[in-house]
């Protein structure tokens, strides 16, 4: 079958700029991408392509070619689906946070009433493709509630039917363009050959054949869930490598370029930090945990477990960090913080390492300026479920400063963030950071004044040259 209908369910992170990359490089087939939020969908629509509801670098030039061509972005649900041949799920499955296996299963509503409406809607063959990231075997239920809308053939007419596959995003934000024009693999499962040549023909426009993997359906929902777990596995493992080296005298830098350069292991995801966040690893090794218990393997679900666990005290030791370095309190202190979203270039803070730190910090009683290029402080106010205050231009102990209670600004630049600050934190790796003017910037700190680099983005010796105190994720001779 040949495919000219695409609707995609979902307009966030995932369905946004795969779609618009999939309109951009097939002209032929119509693409709409549909939600119900009508605020996300006037974003993707505003004639100001900065406005979009999703920073990911070269997206905007990308919705710009197909938009109004080819591309279209609806609340119309039930328009878009009656009208394809292909329907894409890309909701999100956030870990469920009560009930039957509350903090680790996914929560499945959206993506069961997904199929609910395509159910509904539908009209003759309709293949339902899953984009959504989601536990092994969820394609069973997706099918179970289409096979009973499907209809009976009578007097001629086209019956509705249904094919389901599995396509998983093997996307990383901040890199989602090329990532989707020049994958590594992409990953097709199902049961019915014509549905799979028909998603293969899509992508095969710009993709090489080679790199289109076809899997059954339950071997292509578990390897975006493996994979997931086996790259979030080595963040672990290097920052647990990151800590022995402060406490041994070595650096983790040095460390994962040894171990990098073995054919065995590589130099990939061997960058010490605060954790990984986003939207994908902790919820996807959570799922496999729950899968494992479920399945009655208790030791291979504490393996994994183990993985979060260690992200979540990386992100606690740093905040206990800069407090013992702080000579024991934080408390009225002006701290800094460069860098919210949960790494550079995306505004995504889902899960972000800032948010957990940020937080510990505020317990102590910080007061918190927050800079980041791309996260709107409605945002920050979101995650830290606190408000923020107007920032105070006065150095030193302030009113609300001796109060004890912790509080947060934005701070609309770098030089705004770090006046009268005590410390400054770098959390996200935004390239800018990487050359800042730190002779400059340590004029505007109250002294004795401290640089906490969780990225390892700064130049040790610009550091001390300012006269400023150094301490970088994994150095031992910090």
């Amino acid at each position: 079958m040949t495919v000219q209908r695409i609707c995609c369910m979902g307009a966030g992170y995932v369905g946004g700029p795969t779609m618009a990359v999939i309109a951009d490089r097939c002209p032929d087939v119509q693409v709409t991408v549909v939600d119900l939020n009508e605020q996300r969908i006037a974003a993707w629509n505003d004639a100001d392509l900065s406005r979009l509801p999703v920073y990911e670098p070269g997206l905007d030039a990308v919705v710009a070619r197909a938009r109004g061509r080819n591309l279209h972005f609806s609340t119309d649900v039930d328009g878009a689906i009656a009208a394809a041949d292909m329907v894409f799920i890309s909701v999100n499955t956030p870990t469920k946070v009560k009930g039957l296996g509350a903090g680790q299963a996914s929560d499945l509503r959206w993506v069961e009433a997904c199929a609910r409406q395509v159910a509904k809607a539908s009209s003759g063959h309709t293949i339902v493709v899953e984009k959504s990231t989601l536990p092994v075997r969820t394609a069973e239920a997706i099918r179970t509630i289409l096979e009973a809308a499907q209809d009976p053939v009578e007097n001629g007419e086209e019956p509705r039917t249904f094919a389901v596959l599995s396509n998983p995003e093997f996307l990383a934000e901040g890199t989602a363009i090329p990532d989707l024009e020049n994958p590594d693999r992409v990953l097709i499962g199902g049961e019915d050959d014509a549905s799979i040549d028909a998603l293969a023909g899509i992508y095969g426009q710009w993709v090489a054949k080679d790199k289109i993997l076809r899997t059954n359906l339950w071997s292509s929902e578990l390897s975006k869930l493996t994979a997931n777990a086996f790259l979030a596995q080595r963040i672990s493992s290097i920052n647990s490598v990151a800590a022995l080296c402060e406490s041994t005298g070595a650096d983790v830098q040095e460390v994962a370029r040894a171990i990098g350069t073995d054919s065995r292991i590589g130099p990939k995801f061997l960058q010490s930090g605060p954790g990984f966040g986003g939207s994908c690893f902790q919820k996807d090794i959570l799922n496999l945990v729950y899968l494992c218990r479920h399945f009655g393997l208790p030791e291979v679900a504490d393996y994994w477990e183990s993985v979060v666990a260690l992200n979540t005290w990386q992100q606690h030791r740093i905040a206990r960090l800069i407090v013992q370095r702080l000579f024991g309190t934080v408390t009225g202190k002006r701290l800094a913080i460069l860098g919210f979203a949960f790494k550079a270039d995306t505004n995504d803070t889902r899960e972000a390492p800032a948010i957990r730190i940020a937080s510990d910090l505020l317990e102590e009683g910080a007061q918190l300026a927050i800079h980041d290029p791309k996260v709107e402080p409605s945002q920050i106010s979101r995650d830290l479920k606190l408000d923020s205050i107007a920032p105070d231009s006065e150095t030193g102990p302030t009113a609300q400063a001796l109060s004890g209670q912790g509080s947060w600004w934005s701070a609309g630049s770098v030089e705004q963030a770090v006046a009268g600050a005590d410390a400054v934190l770098i959390l996200t790796e935004w390239a800018h950071y990487k050359a800042l003017n730190w002779r400059d910037l340590a004029q505007r700190m109250r002294r004795p004044a401290w640089v906490f680099d969780a990225r390892s983005v700064v130049n040790p010796e610009e550091i001390r040259a300012a006269g400023l105190t150094l301490w970088r994720v994994g150095n031992g001779a910090s």
